[in-house]
């Protein structure tokens, strides 16, 4: 968009400031006060994810810009302030570029004065180098790259760098040290061979365009930040998608998205952020590690080593890289080559993460569509997750959403289809949306400690309660189908409102819920219907009634179970799509006294409730649970 000065001011004043707020911390029960380090060191951090107006104005005058045109092993430049030697441009003052054409062996290399803003306008460029970064800019203190509408251009680097001591980090095809913002409604293209595809050793913002990536290995990053508003991105990463690394300061380090269309498929993470993942919109189609059928967690909790070979050697790769045959195995392409000494990057390829949203100290989703199919994790945080808006729909080989503290969900839309254990923290607080889950462990787990992929790793069962863990589900609607326990808390559990249903176990060493604290119901509806034998129900310290009924016989899949009053008027109903005996249901339509009849399939029993507690069953604790009170 080429345009007047004018009209160029008029473009900066109607531009607006996006402001990403980092959210901190989360939502904790009154019970309540403990918050993890990592939580308070993500409150303490100073965000700043605006994006400016001059990060969106892609307006500039062509009369005063510079032209360089390449062709021919040469590039001819109409102005002042670059310097071509063949086919490589060196641009030395602040100004404007206008850069087209095509070099076979060419390279464009900033290095001004570390005041100087460089505008460099893609105008049908396609710049190949056979041993170096095609874009490096050196000293800057910003640079621009406006992709002009309607165009197509194409950075391409080769399998090896020569570097010296000048430019030795030097890793990516676009590889700038200063400020690099990416705009325009143009096309880039970018083919990294060697390492990266597009990284800023400080703040990454990209705000319109269409990106198509493919890299050796990650395929954008930004030290400081990346920000990113808009655009269309088609990315495929021989190791991480986008990531932000900064790890020395807690404003730092950080990926905000507000909006933009991404299509990502990595060999490890997708987005990994050392300190906050904001995503307030956008949409997101996420493959990591191969997808989900190439689990990183086999369904007894142990590392699955096929997959761990496979992310060693391209399996289950992205395009060109060993892209998963339809069974998920990493066969479906070639794998890359071993990296060489001068290529290797230990950073990256030690890793054998493959989740598809990361972060150390915090997850917060407060938007935008989700697609993930992940080996690994499909959320992941070393600190909290936050959830207040959005559409999430994860297919995981390991944890649907894993949280090292505390994970809140407030709104929006959670559907975990696929998981070894669908949502864990170590406090887990529901306060609204729609979840539902499905995992071939615990639905819902709530225990200290973190995921160490193995066999002690965060959930297993511990006979003693751990304190400062929770499950708190105050509203929303939460659907889960489990294989190991329905709901499991090593602390206490509390149901204030809401309303849950629960496809629990079919074998009685695990129960639709278990916890090895304390269980209270104050308000809300539940039903969850698992096997007798490790079965439990509420305590006695709450305030809703409630019943633990085990029934003659073993209710087949699919059968409607519905629980009427005196009158025969529905009070619950839910259709578990597994064999089930036992249930445990509370209302706030239960009343002291009141005669009930349970049916499913050919079996009908009545309860009457008793007391605060009413219960039939001798599972685990022998007594119908913590507090269970036999009523029959």
């Amino acid at each position: 968009m080429k345009i007047s000065n004018t009209k160029k001011l008029a473009a900066i004043t109607a531009a607006f400031f996006i402001t990403v707020t980092a959210f901190s911390g989360c939502s904790e029960s009154a019970s309540s006060s403990q918050t993890t380090s990592s939580v308070s060191q993500a409150a303490k951090s100073d965000i700043d994810a605006s994006i400016a107006a001059e990060d969106i104005d892609v307006g500039y005058d062509e009369e005063s810009s510079v032209g360089i045109t390449f062709s021919d092993g040469s590039a001819a430049i109409d102005g002042e302030g670059a310097t071509s030697e063949g086919e490589t441009v060196t641009i030395s003052q602040a100004g404007t570029y206008i850069l087209s054409g095509t070099a076979t062996n060419g390279r464009i290399i900033v290095s001004a004065d570390k005041t100087a803003e460089i505008k460099l306008i893609f105008n049908g460029v396609d710049i190949t180098c056979a041993d170096n970064a095609p874009l490096l800019v050196s000293k800057a203190k910003k640079v621009y790259i406006v992709l002009e509408d309607g165009t197509e251009n194409v950075l391409t680097d080769s399998a090896s760098y020569s570097l010296g001591e000048d430019d030795s980090n030097t890793d990516g095809a676009i590889f700038s040290k200063a400020d690099l913002t990416i705009n325009g409604s143009g096309t880039l293209t970018v083919n990294a061979n060697y390492k990266h595809s597009i990284v800023s050793k400080d703040d990454l913002v990209i705000t319109d365009g269409n990106i198509n990536v493919t890299s050796a290995s990650t395929a954008m990053e930004g030290k400081d930040s990346v920000k990113i508003s808009g655009g269309t991105f088609n990315i495929s990463a021989g190791t991480n998608g986008i990531k932000s690394t900064n790890t020395e300061a807690s404003d730092k380090g950080f990926i905000s998205v507000t909006g933009g269309s991404f299509t990502v498929v990595a060999n490890n993470d997708a987005f990994e952020a050392e300190t906050v993942l904001s995503i307030q919109g956008g949409s997101f189609d996420i493959t990591t590690g191969g997808g989900s059928a190439n689990a990183s967690m086999k369904s007894d909790g142990t590392p699955n080593s096929d997959w761990h070979n496979n992310m060693g050697n391209g399996g289950g790769g992205p395009n060109g890289m060993g892209r998963p045959d339809d069974n998920g195995n990493g066969t479906g392409g070639e794998p890359p080559a071993m990296p060489t000494a001068d290529n290797t990057d230990t950073t990256d390829s030690i890793s054998t993460s493959a989740k598809a949203l990361k972060a150390g100290n915090e997850v917060n989703i407060s938007g935008g569509e989700f697609k993930i199919d992940s080996a690994d994790d499909s959320v992941h945080s070393n600190g909290s997750i936050v959830i207040t808006g959005g559409n999430i729909s994860a297919a995981s080989g390991d944890n649907g959403m894993h949280a090292n503290g505390n994970l809140t969900i407030s709104d929006g839309t959670v559907d975990i289809t696929k998981s070894y254990e669908g949502i864990e923290g170590s406090i887990v607080t529901i306060d609204g949306g729609t979840i539902s889950v499905a995992a071939s462990d615990d639905g819902i787990n709530c225990a200290g400690g973190s995921d160490t992929g193995s066999t002690d790793r965060m959930g297993a069962d511990q006979f003693s309660a751990q304190e400062g863990v929770e499950l708190n589900i105050n509203g929303g609607t939460v659907t889960i189908d489990a294989e190991g326990d329905g709901l499991d808390s090593n602390g206490n559990f509390t149901i204030a409102g809401g309303t849950v249903y629960v496809c629990g176990p079919t074998n009685g060493g695990n129960g639709a819920l278990d916890y090895n604290g304390t269980a209270t119901v104050t308000g809300g509806t539940l039903i969850a219907c698992g096997a007798v034998g490790m079965e439990e129900g509420f305590g006695d310290n709450s305030t809703q009634y409630s019943v633990l009924h085990d029934l003659g016989s073993t209710v087949s899949a699919n059968e409607k179970l519905t629980i009427t009053d005196s009158d025969v008027k529905e009070i619950l109903s839910f259709t578990p799509t597994k064999t089930w005996q036992s249930v445990v249901f509370t209302s706030a339509d239960l009343k002291e006294g009141e005669t009930y009849t349970i049916t499913a399939g050919t079996q009908s029993e009545t309860v009457t409730i008793d007391g605060i507690v009413t219960s039939n069953s001798s599972g685990k604790n022998f007594g119908g649970g913590h507090g269970g009170k036999r009523g029959f």
